[in-house]
């Protein structure tokens, strides 16, 4: 058996497609662009090719472009106001704080700081608990990419056994809220989790985000179940992730890539977000 590749990608660029459909749309209804502030604090090489990917997406969804870049000595009281400032502007739909912010701030003080309605990361206490209670709001774009790719390929959830490994408040808990919210059996594994990989061959559906290369191999891994594979990190031969993909292309039935799987999507889930939230702050459409 060799696992269905699920392109990442492709879904990635249909979804951000019909977000630029979705911003031409509210336009023309009367609207304003959505836009998007992305907020960087210092000069991490990584957190910069991010911010850049964010932001030429959103100009090609027709978003508007509304960065703003602090030094890395910038002290809690100025990203504050100038979070602050952000959730004052009616221009601004969305606040995107990218993390990780330099050692000396406190990233949960100024995430609180964004009005739930305009935080297209899905990252508040106010957000979360939405997502616990199965209430709308803005969800954490990684585990909403995770969800459209399950779609996209016509995954059954209802009643299916569905495993996560990791509980970060980024993805394994609110991965497993999604999951739990379209009927599906979940469990959640960690660092104490007990024989791992008897309790991943359980499940049909499997989502590993535990942040370590290669953590998943193919005897952890139910014969034709789903496997998507959130990690990613590299190394001497290139990008991998927190499957073994070589060993668990053989026994799953489908299987995100590294790259080219989940990665595409978070970005695309950040606009689909940002537009949400323009068209509830404007009282139109959604």
């Amino acid at each position: 058996m060799t696992a269905r590749v699920i392109d990442g990608t492709a879904v990635a660029r249909r979804v951000r497609a019909d977000v630029g459909r979705g911003v031409a749309e509210l336009v023309a209804a009367g609207g304003v662009a959505p836009g998007l502030a992305t907020v960087l604090i210092g000069e991490d090489p990584a957190s910069e090719v991010y911010v850049r990917n964010k932001r030429r997406l959103s100009v090609e969804a027709g978003m508007q472009d509304l960065h703003r870049h602090l030094p890395a000595d910038a002290d809690q009281a100025t990203v504050a106001a100038l979070v602050d400032e952000l959730a004052a502007d009616p221009a601004v739909s969305g606040i995107l704080l990218q993390l990780p912010l330099p050692e000396h701030l406190d990233s949960d003080a100024l995430i609180a700081r964004i009005p739930a309605a305009k935080d297209v990361d899905g990252l508040t206490t106010a957000n979360a608990g939405l997502l616990a209670q199965g209430r709308p709001g803005l969800r954490p774009c990684t585990p909403a990419g995770v969800m459209a790719l399950l779609d996209e390929y016509e995954v059954p959830l209802s009643g299916a056994e569905a495993v996560v490994v990791g509980r970060s408040v980024l993805v394994g808990k609110p991965m497993a809220q999604l999951l739990l919210a379209r009927n599906a059996t979940v469990t959640v594994c960690h660092s104490r989790t007990r024989d791992l990989a008897e309790v991943c061959r359980r499940a049909d559906v499997l989502v590993v985000a535990a942040g370590i290369p290669g953590l998943v191999g193919g005897d952890a891994v139910r014969p034709g179940a789903t496997v998507v594979d959130v990690g990613i990190h590299r190394g001497e031969d290139g990008l991998r992730g927190d499957v073994d993909s070589a060993a668990v292309a053989e026994v799953a039935g489908a299987l995100t890539p590294v790259p080219g799987g989940v990665g595409p999507m978070t970005i695309a889930m950040l606009l689909a977000n940002t537009l949400t939230a323009a068209r509830v702050q404007q009282g139109i459409g959604d």
